[in-house]
């Protein structure tokens, strides 16, 4: 679990995050030439449906989910899917591409206008359904990494940080309605002096 007390800091060089634990997942690319980032998404994922823990999201973004395992895997198992973060119920913070690279987690999407959202977007999943309230260890890990982000990305401003349902809302629902966007924004407007903000590899 992610200490609250912790600083999280963020190499714009390497697009890794600390203190993340790093699991690098082979489903990423390259961001098209001079596309600035400047969307966050916040995503829910829970494998099986409704179902915390185990090895099942992690075996996804991974590609080696076992259609056999679960009924519903034979449907996704052939996903090449990831995202930049991953939150879990227990406020563990993990990371499968770094920032800087392109990965697969908006799908077919749209913000304002510009299609294919993962070309400008970091990608932050959280361990959770629709129906379920999120953890506040979770809430608590978010209060530390979306400053974070938004310091070394400033072109995220807060209008800038959706759900999956924002970018997609004939295919998907997430975050979900059970998400507090109201703390997510009060923790961006709040006091950061404790926060260990400048980037790691950004110039004085």
């Amino acid at each position: 679990m992610l200490n609250p007390k912790l600083d999280v800091r963020i190499d714009i060089v390497t697009g890794l995050v600390a203190p993340a634990e790093q699991r690098p997942s082979p489903n990423h690319d390259t961001r098209p030439p001079g596309c600035a980032i400047d969307l966050l998404v916040l995503h829910g994922i829970s494998l099986p449906p409704g179902t915390f823990g185990g090895p099942w999201v992690d075996r996804l973004f991974n590609n080696r989910l076992d259609p056999d395992a679960h009924p519903y895997f034979q449907e996704i198992a052939h996903l090449r899917v990831s995202c930049h973060l991953l939150v879990d119920r227990e406020g563990a913070l993990i990371q499968y591409v770094p920032l800087h690279r392109r990965a697969w987690h908006a799908g077919r999407s749209t913000h304002r206008g510009r299609s294919d959202c993962n070309d400008f977007s970091i990608g932050v999943e959280l361990e959770g359904t629709d129906e379920q309230p999120y953890t506040e260890a979770q809430y608590r890990v978010l209060d530390r990494l979306l400053p974070a982000l938004v310091t070394a990305y400033p072109a995220i401003t807060a209008d800038r940080i959706v759900g999956h349902c924002d970018i997609a809302p004939d295919r998907k629902t997430d975050p979900g309605p059970c998400f507090d966007w109201r703390r997510v924004r009060q923790a961006l407007n709040r006091d950061r002096a404790g926060y260990s903000e400048r980037p790691a590899g950004k110039a004085d």
